[in-house]
C-alpha cells in the first residue's frame, strides 16, 4: 500500500503498515517488518482451471485496483496499458476487445448500458457495454483510482484529493460535487462509493464514512470509523481503503487504525464494532466475520457477538487480499501472487497455488456459477474451481 501526501511515496519497507512498502523520510529508529516466508502447506484441497485468459500488461507496473466488472454473464475487463476486454463468463471466450488510446487508472464500473474507466489523465469515460465503443467522456479536477460506481441515472466517482462528484450516466454532465477532508498523509487507496437510487456512501481517508443525498451530494450522516491518535502524522494515520459491505439495512467497514463495524445505512448509527485494523473490507459466509487485518493476521469473529473464533497469523506482512467465502474454505491472494486457502472452521492452511509473479492486489471474486475469479497484477485473469485433493 503506497501513502499520499503532498506527493507520492516510493516502495520499500514501512513498519507498522504492510511489508515491501515504504513511506521517505523513516527515522534509524523505525522498525521494519518483513513478511513471513510461504508458508509450508499440507495440501488437501487443490484448483482446477476452468479458463484463463490475459488482459494486456495489467497493472503495468503501476499501483491500481483495476478489478474486473463481473455481471453474471459477462466479465469486463481492464488493464493500464488501456486494453479492455468483454468474456464469457463460463467459458472465458473473448466477446470483444478494444484497446483505449489512454491509459487507464480506474474501473471498470458499470450499469446495465455502459461501463466506466478514468484514464490517467483524470477523465471519466462512458463505454457501451455492446462493444466497448466511447460514449462520453468528462474531466475530473484530478486523478482517481477507485472504479466509478452507478445506479443507472447517476455515476459517481471520487478523486484521490476527497472530492466525490457525480454525473448524468447518459450525459455526462456533471450533477455535483462534494469535498471531503484530506489529512496529510493517507494511505494510497481504492474504496469505490457505493451509490443507491437514493444514497451514496463514500469512504474518506480520514476515518469517515458518510452519506451523500443522490440528487444533490448534500451530506445525510457521517460515522467515524478511525480516529487520528498519537503525536507524528503516522501514528494518526486512519484511512477506510476497502469498500463497505452492504448487509440488508446496514453496512460493514473497517479501517485501518480503527474499527470494524455494522453501521444502519439509513441513519448512520453504529449498531455494533470492535477494535480492528485492515486495508480491506469484511466478508462474512455461514454467519461469521472474516477479516484480512492489516498486519497479515486472517481472523474469524462469530457474527452473533463478534467474539473471536480463530487466527492465522501465517500469512503475516505478506499483504493478504480480501478473503473471498468459496464453501467450506477461504481464498486469498498476496503480494508474491500466491493463493491461499483456509478453512472456514479453523483457520489451517488446506491449499496452496503460485499464480502470478507481479503479484495480486485486487479481491477474488465469486462467479453466478459459485466459481472464483482471479485477476493478477501482471494481467492473467482465471476462473478456478476448488476439488479435494486425492
Amino acid at each position: 500500500m503506497l501513502l499520499a501526501g503532498n506527493r507520492l511515496f516510493h516502495a520499500g519497507v514501512f513498519s507498522a503498515l504492510v511489508a515491501a512498502l515504504g513511506i521517505s523520510g523513516c527515522s534509524s529508529t523505525d522498525t521494519f517488518e518483513q513478511p513471513v516466508p510461504v508458508p509450508e502447506v499440507d495440501e488437501t484441497v487443490e484448483f482446477k482451471t476452468v479458463w484463463s485468459r490475459s488482459v494486456g500488461d495489467g497493472h503495468d507496473g503501476d499501483f491500481l485496483y483495476l478489478a474486473p466488472l463481473n455481471t453474471g454473464d459477462i466479465v469486463y475487463a481492464a488493464s493500464a496499458d488501456g486494453e479492455l476486454v468483454a468474456v464469457d463468463a463460463e467459458t472465458g471466450k473473448r466477446k470483444w476487445k478494444r484497446q483505449l488510446e489512454n491509459r487507464i487508472f480506474a474501473g471498470v464500473g458499470g450499469d446495465l448500458e455502459r461501463l466506466y474507466l478514468v484514464t490517467r489523465e483524470a477523465d471519466l469515460v462512458a463505454l457501451s457495454r455492446e462493444d466497448g465503443q466511447e460514449l462520453w467522456r468528462s474531466a475530473l479536477p484530478t486523478e482517481a483510482l477507485a472504479a466509478p460506481q452507478s445506479n443507472g441515472t447517476l455515476v459517481v466517482t471520487q478523486t484521490t484529493d476527497g472530492r466525490v462528484l457525480a454525473f448524468d450516466a447518459a450525459k455526462g454532465e456533471k450533477r455535483w460535487q462534494y469535498e471531503g477532508v484530506v489529512p496529510v498523509l493517507s494511505l494510497r487507496a481504492a474504496a469505490a462509493p457505493l451509490v443507491g437510487g437514493d444514497v451514496v456512501i463514500a469512504s474518506f481517508s480520514n476515518g469517515k464514512l458518510m452519506a451523500l443525498s443522490a440528487d444533490a451530494g448534500q451530506p445525510l450522516w457521517q460515522y467515524e470509523v478511525g480516529q487520528p491518535q498519537g503525536r507524528t502524522e503516522l501514528e494518526r494515520l486512519v484511512d477506510i481503503a476497502g469498500q463497505p459491505l452492504v448487509l440488508d439495512t446496514a453496512v460493514m467497514v473497517t479501517g485501518y487504525q480503527g474499527k470494524l463495524a455494522l453501521v444502519d445505512i439509513r441513519t448512520g448509527q453504529e449498531i455494533w464494532s470492535r477494535k480492528a485494523s485492515s486495508l480491506h473490507a469484511p466478508m462474512v459466509g455461514g454467519g461469521n466475520i472474516y477479516l484480512a487485518s492489516a498486519n497479515g493476521d486472517v481472523i474469524a469473529y462469530r457474527g452473533s457477538d463478534r467474539r473471536e473464533l480463530w487466527l492465522q497469523g501465517a500469512l503475516s506482512w505478506r499483504q493478504p487480499t480480501q478473503p473471498a467465502v468459496y464453501e467450506d474454505y477461504l481464498v486469498l491472494g498476496d503480494y508474491e501472487g500466491y493463493l491461499h486457502v483456509l478453512s472456514r472452521e479453523d483457520g489451517s492452511l488446506v491449499g496452496q497455488k503460485s499464480y502470478d509473479g507481479d503479484g495480486l492486489r485486487v479481491p477474488l471474486q465469486r462467479m453466478a456459477n459459485g466459481n472464483l475469479m482471479v485477476f493478477g497484477n501482471g494481467g492473467k485473469l482465471s476462473v478456478f474451481k476448488l476439488e479435494t485433493r486425492n
